[in-house]
């Protein structure tokens, strides 16, 4: 690699961990997270925005690997961006399973104070329409980033599957021409 084309390659690895680290805390901040919905809401715009941050310094990183002179250095760069991919899902994975559980103990935070009546004020502006249709709003909008997210990702993996096939394509043609010079020379 050359000097300054490291020094990019270093510096992108740098920012994907720091936005790996940040995912995470977020991550956690939803799991302890006890409501209300809107803050819930408040840290799953942070998370999109850090994994679609994320997600750029990865495909970044991608193309800086496929622009390396070596060979070598080419492969190399391209499993440790493989490596920052499976990363990402796994944090995706673990946000959801945040988020599932989050908004499963804030719905029973609000049950049982509607089982219990604490508050009578709390409750009925807990149930109107307006807050139950944005309720339903929300987790389809998440449901759905989800779904983007995941569509995105097998995108993505059929790209480098693709790309990883060309490459074998032209080794097998090689071989094969190889293979026709030295016959066709031979039987003259």
């Amino acid at each position: 690699m050359a000097g300054s084309a490291d020094v990019h390659v270093r510096i992108c690895a740098q920012e994907i961990i720091k936005y790996d680290l940040e995912i995470k805390a977020l991550i956690q901040d939803i799991s302890e997270c006890s409501g209300p919905h809107s803050e819930l809401k408040e840290l799953n715009c942070k998370v999109k925005e850090t994994f679609n941050l994320l997600r750029q310094r990865i495909q970044d990183m991608e193309q800086m690997a496929k622009e390396q002179d070596k060979e070598s250095d080419m492969i190399a760069l391209l499993s440790e961006t493989e490596g920052h991919r499976k990363q990402m899902l796994s944090n995706q994975a673990a946000w959801r399973k945040a988020n599932l559980a989050c908004k499963l103990s804030i719905d029973n935070l609000e049950k049982d104070e509607l089982l219990h009546g604490q508050d009578t004020s709390v409750t009925q502006r807990k149930t109107t329409k307006k807050n139950l249709a944005q309720t339903t709003s929300d987790i389809t909008e998440s449901l759905m980033n989800i779904s983007r997210m995941m569509s995105q990702q097998v995108k993505q993996s059929e790209e480098t599957i693709n790309t990883l096939d060309g490459r074998g394509d032209i080794c097998h043609a090689s071989l094969l021409h190889s293979y026709l010079i030295k016959n066709s020379t031979g039987n003259k």
